[in-house]
């Protein structure tokens, strides 16, 4: 049996409102009283020794000790397909990533536990100022739209699941090395009515059939186990650092959220396997060297294949622009800014204008003053 979900509250030991976990410390603070409680985490090189692999073929096969499963309650958007976990005594809220009006369900799910977590590090006042920062930056972006994304704008605080898979590999491989010569070739052009014999240099292709054996060892290749984000706005949050992982704990997410995952260990697996596949095209590139490389065949063993389930920490603002739902997200770990935006039609087409009114300026100077 898998553990059953759990009603965790954080009440303050001197007024009994909420604490909630303070970014960039070890410890919840209760924003009514200002009491804070230290989060035992045993030292950071505890927690590192605590973070252990799980073995991927275990879990695909569905058999994952119960300690490694757990049964959360989510609510999923009908917009974006988002699976978000809210509090307890929340009913009705918007969705974090689209600004949907959603009501919680109670529906649960049956899910790999959490490992680890990269816990916040970046209060929502330092996010806010992120945010704004890279919306200063947006040249073509409707006039209101700073107003309208900052006016009594809260961002929510997120966790977003993550896959991270490690694997041992050997390749041998197939295929033929380039290098390049040149050689002098003759040709013949017309100037002024007569011809002329010229000479230039030609790039030339000496190919050799080679074979060889390339081994990489892979560690945490990450995979976000979530479609609600765009993955070119996830990959624009990296690099993480995940050498501040700490142990799933559910302390970290107090006053925070965390979202299901929505793609499942075999598809993360396999996406794994792509990513680690174009570092084994490098791996043999590199070692059949020359000026040009061909791969004829590639055939890859891999072993010692595990996996963890870690949340990484966001900032999201979702917010609505002329009936239009609008993202931005903030790494809450190093400030990094992602987001979708609007376009200005008027904006564009001015610039347009000017560019057009430029280049027509600039021919009528060159007419003017070339010389005849």
């Amino acid at each position: 049996m898998a553990a059953a979900t759990e009603e965790r509250f954080y009440p303050c030991d001197m007024c009994g409102a909420s604490l909630r976990f303070a970014p960039g410390q070890t410890r919840l603070a209760c924003a009514h009283c200002g009491h804070v409680q230290a989060i035992d985490g045993g030292g950071q090189a505890a927690q590192r020794s605590a973070l252990r692999e799980l073995d991927l073929h275990a879990a695909l096969a569905d058999a994952l000790p119960p300690a490694a499963m757990e049964e959360t309650r989510v609510v999923k958007c009908p917009s974006c397909g988002a699976e978000v976990e809210f509090d307890p005594a929340t009913h009705a809220r918007e969705c974090p990533f689209c600004a949907t009006p959603v009501v919680t369900d109670t529906g649960s799910h049956r899910q790999i536990k959490p490992a680890a977590l990269v816990p916040f590090r970046l209060t929502e006042r330092e996010a806010l100022a992120a945010m704004s920062a890279w919306l200063g930056r947006l040249w073509f972006a409707p006039s209101g739209l700073k107003d309208y994304a900052r006016k009594g704008r809260k961002l929510d605080g997120l966790y977003v699941p993550y896959w991270t898979f490690d694997a041992d590999t050997e390749t041998h491989y197939r295929g033929r090395r380039g290098d390049a010569y040149y050689v002098t070739e003759s040709y013949t052009v017309t100037v002024n009515g007569k011809s002329q014999h010229r000479t230039r240099q030609v790039r030339k292709i000496r190919w050799t059939t080679v074979s060889g054996r390339v081994t990489r060892q892979f560690d945490d290749v990450m995979v976000m186990a979530a479609t609600s984000l765009p993955r070119g706005h996830a990959d624009g949050l990296e690099p993480w650092e995940l050498a501040a992982l700490v142990p799933y704990a559910p302390d970290y997410l107090a006053g925070f959220r965390a979202e299901g995952y929505t793609v499942g260990l075999a598809d993360g697996w396999q996406f794994a396997r792509g990513k680690m596949d174009l570092v084994i095209e490098g791996d043999i590139r590199r070692d059949i060297g020359g000026d040009e490389q061909q791969i004829l065949s590639a055939d890859t063993r891999s072993w010692d294949e595990t996996f963890k389930h870690i949340l990484l920490p966001v900032w999201l603002a979702a917010y609505r622009y002329r009936d239009r739902s609008f993202r931005v997200i903030v790494n809450a770990q190093t400030g990094r800014v992602q987001g979708e935006r609007p376009w200005s039609a008027w904006k564009i087409a001015f610039a347009v204008i000017l560019a057009a009114a430029a280049i027509a300026a600039g021919i009528y100077l060159y007419q003017q003053y070339a010389p005849q």
